[in-house]
């Protein structure tokens, strides 16, 4: 427990004390019935209100990484909420399964997010990666109304859970429900299974109508847009996704041009 407990408070620390003269980090923690989730709170400057974005970390964890990710989505305009759903329960870095109780510590953080006081009353826009996604549909399905649109980094388009047979040729059922706009980014080097999944998802949701749009990019590994061996192409491919991802969310979310809430 101390392993999991001193990493996050050493955190907190580091949150409180992190700010730019764009962006405020404001740590806090929410309760999901009896378990406590972090939350890592990232404000634009300014009076507000902002568009709300809920941001969906994978199975490794949250470091400096996710950090700087939620930081250049409030730098861009967004009121962004991170949950750290591992912490709470106790969930060490890199679990192979998915527990479906962390589900509804990621909805607790989007009811907080909604009800910011310096967020627009709105839907919220959905950014995630890797595990993340998966969480995004989900929560799309149950709550769709909620959710404006979703932008996956590299995302599971499938419950880990699954069997191998669900994981080789079928999507999540969730894909067949949602009507939520997903913007689908992966580098063309990513793992087949996670290429071939997220390219079942698109001809899935295109071909009920929904809007959809898959971004490929070439040369692109696993986790393109923070490993630290990036090459000079997904360097490039690391800001082309950052700015797909924010023109996705201010289109389906509805902002003006200056990216604010109407």
């Amino acid at each position: 427990m101390l392993n999991r407990i001193l990493p996050y408070t050493f955190l907190l620390a580091m949150f409180a004390q992190a700010a730019t003269a764009a962006v405020t980090m404001a740590p806090t923690v929410i309760k999901s019935g009896d378990v406590e989730v972090p939350l890592s709170v990232a404000i634009p400057s300014g009076p507000g209100p902002f568009p709300p974005v809920l941001f969906i970390h994978a199975k490794r964890g949250i470091d400096e990484n996710e950090t700087r990710h939620i930081t250049e989505l409030a730098e861009q305009g967004f009121l962004v909420v991170m949950p750290d759903w591992q912490a709470g329960r106790m969930i060490e870095r890199w679990p192979s399964e998915h527990d479906p109780a962390t589900e509804s510590d990621v909805e607790a953080a989007l009811d907080y997010l909604l009800k910011h006081p310096k967020a627009c009353k709105m839907p919220a826009g959905v950014v995630g990666q890797s595990r993340g996604p998966y969480y995004a549909i989900r929560l799309a399905a149950k709550r769709g109304p909620d959710i404006a649109a979703i932008a996956s980094y590299y995302g599971h388009m499938q419950n880990p859970n699954a069997p191998e047979p669900d994981q080789l040729f079928r999507v999540a059922p969730e894909i067949m429900q949602i009507k939520t706009p997903m913007l689908l980014m992966i580098g063309e080097q990513d793992f087949e299974l996670r290429r071939m999944s997220n390219g079942r998802a698109f001809y899935s949701l295109w071909e009920r109508g929904v809007p959809v749009e898959l971004q490929g990019y070439p040369l692109a590994r696993r986790a393109f847009d923070f490993r630290p061996d990036q090459s000079p192409e997904e360097k490039v491919a690391t800001r082309h996704a950052r700015l797909r991802a924010k023109e996705w969310l201010q289109r389906w979310m509805k902002l003006d041009s200056n990216g604010a809430c109407r």
